[in-house]
């Protein structure tokens, strides 16, 4: 069994992994990167599609393209990687942290560190989370393996495809799926409002008419060695209305239904999780209720652009280091909450008196509306006008929390 000691330990080998990293190794800090797949770049590597980079790398890239450069941001930096190693287990104690990985190369490892940040990002939602009834039969796939399969290994899924959910992954797979020659019957959604991007919808649906059915649900899946068709319903007051029922005649399902943050690891080390979120509970430095224990990128809540993952990558690092140099200032004790039209705030906690970085998600679609955040004498400490909200595009803001003792996030229309 082999021993090592670092002074911040990173798990996970995506965008976020590697931002915090090479970030972590640039300001002085022995720093080890665990990945548990044989190479990094995380999910990156299978999105041939261009649109990463433009708010990073001021320039459209492709998915590997991405990773390539922020790869070589960790190289340079002196981030040492350790591939097809597998973080089994995670404690902490008051002096530091320890990981016990399972390394193809190495066998049993634990690492010792001051400080570990948590990218290890999230996995998709499948069918038997929905409980879709019908047949188990070929021809079912998440929308990231239908994805792997035919961008890494050449593999087309089927000749005619439903999709369930209009996840971006989903919309992208419309397209990536009409340009094979597969033909796309429908994007089936539950919700009134698309929940992929609206540069998606267009580029990935219109341009391709390709039908998305808003309201409508999934009945069934049939099919005897493949799937034949599915049956799909309008839904009235959250039901399918199965008099309306129709059967839409495919050989193959993809599912892109949402994201679940990996966080087994997290729970098993006692670190409290948002229920709504299902990613770590974080306070103004992205630490965790574990003591120099940190969580950036789709682990901590699932992000919309890749660009926005690095950023909060960059703060979890500057935290972690800080954290490391014995130099973070400031408890966090001003909880945080959302309140009306939101489905929620990260992080959940934060310092007064400095200036403090949010994230959120709207509950429904807006146009013109305000966002106000207001005190515990419901004072308006800070408001933002914004022309257009919807549940798929995250909401950033920046501002001083002043003295405020407690923050209540709303939408509102204007």
């Amino acid at each position: 069994m082999k021993t090592l000691t670092v002074d911040i330990a990173v798990i996970g080998g995506g965008a976020a992994g590697l931002g915090a990293a090479a970030r972590c190794a640039k300001a002085g800090k022995k720093t080890l990167l665990l990945e548990r797949l044989s190479r990094p770049g995380g999910v990156l590597m299978q999105c041939i599609h261009s649109g990463f980079g433009i708010h990073r790398f001021n320039e459209e890239l492709t998915g590997p393209e991405y990773a390539g450069r922020v790869l070589k941001q960790a190289q340079e930096s002196g981030v040492e990687i350790m591939l097809s190693a597998t973080v089994m287990q995670l404690s902490s104690d008051e002096n530091s942290r320890t990981l016990t990985v399972y390394s193809r190369e190495c066998g049993v490892v634990i690492v010792k560190a001051q400080a570990v940040i948590l990218a290890m990002g999230c996995r998709e939602r499948c069918r038997g989370n929905l409980g879709i009834p019908g047949e188990r039969t070929a021809g079912i796939f998440n929308a990231g393996l239908a994805q792997k399969l035919l961008n890494e290994e050449g593999l087309i899924p089927g000749t005619k495809a439903v999709i369930a959910g209009s996840g971006d992954i989903g919309l992208i797979m419309a397209r990536r799926l009409s340009w094979c020659g597969v033909k796309v019957e429908a994007v089936i959604e539950i919700m009134p409002y698309p929940a992929g991007l609206s540069r998606n919808i267009a580029q990935c649906l219109e341009d391709f008419g390709i039908p998305l059915l808003l309201s409508h649900t999934l009945t069934g899946i049939y099919g005897k060695e493949r799937v034949e068709y599915v049956t799909i319903a309008p839904l009235v007051d959250g039901s399918p209305d199965l008099a309306r029922e129709k059967k839409i005649e495919c050989d193959t399902v993809l599912f892109s239904v949402g994201l679940v943050p990996e966080n087994e690891l997290s729970r098993a080390c006692g670190i409290e999780i948002n229920p709504v979120t299902n990613g770590a509970k974080v306070d103004g430095h992205l630490m965790t209720s574990v003591p120099g224990i940190f969580a950036c990128g789709n682990v901590l809540h699932v992000h919309d652009l890749v660009d926005f993952v690095s950023d909060e990558a960059d703060r979890a690092a500057d935290n972690a280091v800080a954290f490391v140099d014995n130099r973070i200032s400031g408890e966090s004790t001003v909880p945080v909450s959302a309140g009306e039209n939101l489905r929620y705030v990260v992080p959940d906690k934060v310092c007064s008196s400095s200036e403090n970085h949010f994230y959120m998600r709207a509950a429904t679609v807006m146009d013109k509306a305000v966002l106000k955040v207001t005190d515990s004498q419901g004072n308006v400490v800070f408001s933002k006008n914004l022309m257009y909200v919807k549940p798929a595009e995250m909401i950033s803001v920046s501002f001083d929390c002043g003295c405020a003792e407690k923050l209540n996030f709303v939408l509102e229309k204007r």
